[in-house]
């Protein structure tokens, strides 16, 4: 049995400036021969969403999980990207969840919401996603929530995994697996969402932005150019805030590395690597931030939050 999650966005709005309806009339008419179960969680625009959602979100997922329930989840576009990400890192079940949504409302000409559950609704049903963590369902592709990107403001094939490219796909109604990647560790669902900020840094930045924003944190996420690379005013920042705080620090670009050891410089990867920082080289800003709020919250020891951080380092 599959359970679809719905949670508005676009796929569930109509009318000429795209109104949320309250209804899931899309899953219907995407898949009338599968019956799933739909369970409207809330109906909101994702970037309405708050602390509370994205946590009873998680809770609910591990809970059907927990009986044997296959999901789905309809998502807004928006913020897809990091509250799928937060449920795989909440996430320790094998029964396969799915994230979709839409690009254009309910009632568009070309609506693209039916297919996309339609796809997930097989995707969810396929014994290959079992264990595969939480995956997002675009267009046709399917990708690991840890991995992809939206990459595309406005297109329906908004969604893409810069990195190593979707994990399988769905045509004419059959999911297929190109590969599998190993899970990560994952942690309890917290109580509560610690508060993250992210600082990113650019051409000529100096610290008083990272400073600013630490005093108001209990985590920080620096997003920094290149393969780690920073002025060394900004080095000196990320040493005091550091020192303070959880500091993690990720790269800006889309396929991005944190390097090692190949350039010297200061303000190069090894004093970034050097300055207490810990470095997520495969995740951006917004995950990283999910990341850390979650681990926080969780009560994690600094080690502890170390080593969760540390297993998306490339």
């Amino acid at each position: 049995m599959t359970v679809v999650l719905t949670t508005g966005g676009t796929i569930g709005m109509e009318g000429p400036l795209a109104g949320p309806t309250g209804t899931a009339s899309f899953v219907e008419r995407a898949a009338p021969e599968r019956a799933p179960t739909v369970e409207a969680f809330c109906a909101k625009p994702s970037v309405h969403l708050v602390e509370e959602d994205l946590l009873g979100l998680a809770r609910r997922i591990g809970e059907l999980a927990a009986g044997g329930e296959a999901i789905v989840v309809t998502h807004g576009t928006d913020v897809l990207e990091e509250v799928a990400f937060l449920c795989d890192v909440l996430y320790a079940g094998m029964a396969p969840v799915v994230f979709t949504g839409a690009m254009r409302p309910a009632d568009a000409l070309s609506t693209d919401g039916p297919q996309n559950v339609q796809d997930a609704l097989a995707a969810a049903g396929s014994r290959e996603a079992e264990g595969q963590g939480v995956l997002v369902c675009f267009a046709g592709r399917l990708h690991l929530a840890r991995e992809v990107r939206k990459t595309d403001s406005v297109s329906v094939d908004a969604f893409s995994s810069p990195h190593e490219g979707p994990v399988g796909a769905v045509v004419e109604g059959r999911a297929t697996f190109a590969r599998s990647a190993p899970r990560r560790r994952a942690l309890r669902v917290p109580e509560r969402l610690a508060r993250v900020e992210i600082a990113s840094v650019g051409a000529a930045s100096g610290g008083e932005a990272i400073r600013a924003l630490g005093a108001l944190a209990e985590g920080l996420v620096v997003s920094v150019p290149g393969a780690g690379h920073v002025p060394p005013r900004v080095l000196e920042a990320l040493r005091e805030e550091a020192a303070r705080r959880p500091v993690i620090a990720c790269p800006r670009p889309e396929r991005g590395h944190l390097l090692r050891g190949t350039y010297g410089f200061p303000g190069a990867e090894r004093d970034l690597r050097a300055s207490g920082a810990i470095a997520t080289g495969s995740l951006n800003a917004a995950k990283a931030r999910m990341l850390l709020s979650a681990a926080i919250g969780a009560g994690l020891t600094a080690a502890e939050i170390d080593a969760v951080a540390r297993q998306y380092d490339r």
